[in-house]
């Protein structure tokens, strides 16, 4: 059974992710826009090399991305260390400059230089998700041949010890944790600089290029305005996300780097992007304003959530959460060099209500924001919302996997006291 499972596991499911989510990136670009045929147009999206313009786009973006980290006088800032080497990761802390001089360098662009870039952008991104394809599965290809021949830090048993593992498994999974490329760390760049940027920019592009077609519409405005709060919030916080499970857990592969180099893109900007082709006559801002309020309510309580929990990280357990000390539960666990290390579980907040209440928010923020693209049907308006959904129930499950081998009856002492992993007394 063990070894059906593997086979399962290490040969069937990647192969199965790749060919299923790779090609649907392209059909979403059909069927987000209406007035391409599924027959007639999808074909030359599959087999499309990409034309001038997307590449002038994807490439200076990726440029952009990359001397991010670099430019804005970013502070060094240390991850987490990897618990089976010790190795520390390094980041560049300067997410919400590099957020807010990209949106002013963008809109300026469009405005004053080329005020149809917004258009074209909308009207060949099938060659975009193209080009990002192209280029996403061969830095794929490389990050594992780089994990095998030339890894960044040596003494990670899933990394060193390959033996078993079949290659489409690594292309999936990815071999290292935080390997680097000229100096800047590969998950930062894909995951921040690339991804979330990108999501910024693109649903931007598709909201004017809907003004441009079809006059100013507030639904899609507010869409635009939530998206925009929403990635504030997270370059602000960007430093947190590095103690999240896409950096401390995934692997640079496949699944996290063609995630956010692609699918992000495609997936995550489709609600902006499905409403330029079919706009909304009724639609009022009366309908728009509780979206926008509700919306950055959810918003702002996902950020505090959040906040928290950094809070009682920075000052190891030494801080006040509503008013009283932080409540806590102590945990040990064993590091690389075989020793007893001890680690703080905060119970006070919002985190002693549900294990993970900032999803919650997180799955709330997206309902509202995808209200204003309803045509009478729940299914493509909607299609990010249901993703995140089950995307957001498995973290949770692989979060519990993760801390219950990490903490052992210290991680079950704390489940004791905090049961619910999103909704009290129901999950």
């Amino acid at each position: 059974m063990a070894a059906t499972d593997d086979h399962f596991q290490h040969n069937v499911i990647p192969i199965g992710f790749i060919a299923f989510f790779t090609p649907l990136s392209y059909i979403l670009v059909v069927l987000g826009n209406s007035e391409l045929g599924f027959f007639s147009d999808l074909p030359w999206i599959i087999f499309s090399l990409g034309s001038f313009f997307a590449w002038k786009i994807v490439i200076l973006f990726f440029i952009w991305a990359y001397l991010s980290i670099f430019l804005y006088n970013g502070k060094p800032y240390a991850g987490p260390p990897i618990v089976s080497n010790g190795y520390v990761p390094k980041y560049a802390a300067n997410g919400t400059l590099y957020y807010i001089i990209s949106l002013i360098s963008f809109g300026a662009f469009a405005y004053f230089i080329d005020p149809n870039l917004c258009l074209n952008i909308y009207q060949d991104f099938g060659s975009i998700v193209a080009v990002l394809n192209i280029t996403a599965l061969v830095f794929v290809g490389w990050l594992m041949q780089k994990g095998i021949s030339n890894p960044e830090a040596k003494g990670d048993p899933e990394q060193d010890n390959l033996e078993g593992y079949s290659l489409q498994y690594l292309y999936y999974r990815g071999i290292e944790l935080h390997p680097r490329i000229y100096g800047v760390d590969v998950k930062q760049l894909t995951n921040c600089r690339i991804g979330m940027m990108g999501w910024a920019l693109l649903v931007i592009a598709f909201t004017v290029a809907n003004i441009q077609l079809n006059g100013l519409q507030p639904g899609p405005l507010a869409h635009a305005i939530l998206i925009s709060i929403y990635l504030f919030k997270f370059f602000y916080w960007e430093t947190g996300y590095f103690n999240t499970l896409d950096i401390t857990l995934d692997r640079a592969g496949y699944y996290l780097c063609w995630g956010c180099l692609v699918w992000v893109q495609c997936f995550y900007t489709f609600t902006a992007y499905y409403m330029v082709s079919r706009p909304d006559k009724r639609d009022n801002w009366y309908e728009a304003f509780p979206v926008l309020f509700f919306g950055t309510l959810s918003i702002l309580f996902n950020y505090i959530t959040d906040r928290q929990k950094e809070k009682f990280r920075q000052s190891k357990g030494k801080c006040f959460i509503w008013n009283r000390p932080a409540k806590k539960i102590d945990v040990e666990y064993i590091d690389h060099n075989g020793l007893k290390r001890r680690n703080t579980l905060l119970t006070s907040g919002y985190w002693g209500i549900v294990r993970h209440l900032n999803y919650v928010f997180e799955l709330l923020t997206a309902l509202i924001w995808s209200i204003p693209a309803y045509r009478g049907s729940f299914i493509l308006p909607f299609a990010y919302f249901f993703f995140l959904v089950i995307l957001l129930v498995h973290r949770t499950i692989r979060d519990d996997e993760k801390c219950e081998k990490k903490y052992g009856e210290g991680w079950r002492r704390y489940k004791a006291a905090v049961p619910y992993k999103m909704i009290p007394y129901i999950y």
